[in-house]
């Protein structure tokens, strides 16, 4: 039987699909996975929950019932072309609101502790080389995004303050492995087709983390006692600029990069007059996490390599390919 009954939202997402797959492979976890759309194909076991749309008046009564950790990974994510005319009006009714109806209602239900996954927005959109953004950081988010996120995370604070229900933040990097989608999906396609990219003189600083990395934070997180109302940022512990992420992804893809050294100026001034300015400070920019607490706290290091990550992601690409 198992020990700990779990619930996990967004289960049918991009991370929360493989951390219900996962969590439900051992024998230590009950799941419940709460969808719109309950014909979904999940492993034997796992208690599939209609739910209504994330938001302050959703009902998680039956949800809740004997569950003793929630893992929230739904959200109202960014997106890179936003079209709405107050986003932060929108990020606020999934990422605030809906998310704070959860964990008061979470809080009453008995449940022991709430992970978030939030954003490494939160911290910020860029850092000088060698300076990496920190646990301890003052926040500094730029976006309705990163602004939503960290507004969940100090109603969340306050909530734990109020009740005694413990709180875990995971402020992840840019996520990538198998079936992975938009940018990293895009880039890989490109680099699939041979297609030649100018960014061979990108020698900015870029963390990442793969999906087996940050799952294996989170479950780090559901039970050691010393993550109890903690931040932490997450990546592989190894940053690479986007010149170098394009070789290797394109090696563990069997194909070259065909990379040219277009000035970096020349690049960011055309993506500037083309209005992708976000676009520019991510395939130019340096981003990079000190994740040394989650060594010093929790004694956790990242069970799989970056050049590991990227082969597992381009396997499953080429084999979607051939399926």
């Amino acid at each position: 039987m198992a020990d700990h009954s779990i619930l996990v939202t967004g289960a049918t997402g991009f991370l929360g699909s493989s951390l219900v797959r996962h969590l439900a492979s051992s024998d230590a976890f009950s799941v419940k996975a709460p969808v719109r759309h309950p014909r979904v194909n999940f492993p034997v076991g796992v208690e599939i929950l209609p739910i209504e749309d994330l938001d302050a008046s959703t009902n998680w009564h039956a949800a809740l019932l004997g569950v003793e950790f929630v893992v929230h990974t739904s959200a109202r994510v960014h997106v890179m072309s936003e079209t709405v005319k107050d986003p932060l009006v929108e990020f606020r009714k999934v990422n605030v609101e809906g998310t704070l109806n959860l964990a008061r209602q979470a809080a009453a239900a008995g449940v022991k502790r709430f992970i978030f996954i939030s954003s490494i927005k939160v911290n910020g959109e860029s850092t000088l080389p060698g300076k990496p953004f920190s646990a301890h950081d003052d926040p500094a988010p730029k976006d309705a995004y990163g602004v939503s996120k960290l507004e969940a995370e100090t109603g969340l604070y306050r909530l734990a303050a109020s009740t005694g229900m413990e709180v875990v933040i995971i402020r992840p990097v840019l996520v990538y492995g198998p079936s992975v989608r938009a940018n990293f999906l895009t880039m890989m396609q490109w680099l699939f087709r041979g297609v030649p990219l100018p960014l061979g003189a990108v020698h900015n600083q870029r963390s990442l983390v793969s999906l087996e990395n940050l799952i294996s934070l989170i479950v780090a997180c559901i039970n050691h006692p010393r993550a109890a109302n903690q931040t932490f940022l997450v990546s592989d512990g190894q940053d690479v600029s986007t010149q170098q992420l394009l070789k290797k992804l394109a090696s563990a893809l069997g194909k070259p990069a065909r990379l040219m050294p277009v000035p970096v100026w020349l690049m960011h001034g055309v993506a500037t007059l083309l209005g992708r300015r976000d676009l520019s400070s991510r395939l130019f920019g340096s981003l990079q996490v000190d994740i040394s607490k989650n060594q010093e706290l929790l004694g956790w290091t990242p069970p799989v390599s970056l050049d590991q990550g990227l082969r597992m992601t381009a396997q499953h690409f080429l084999e979607s390919r051939n399926s």
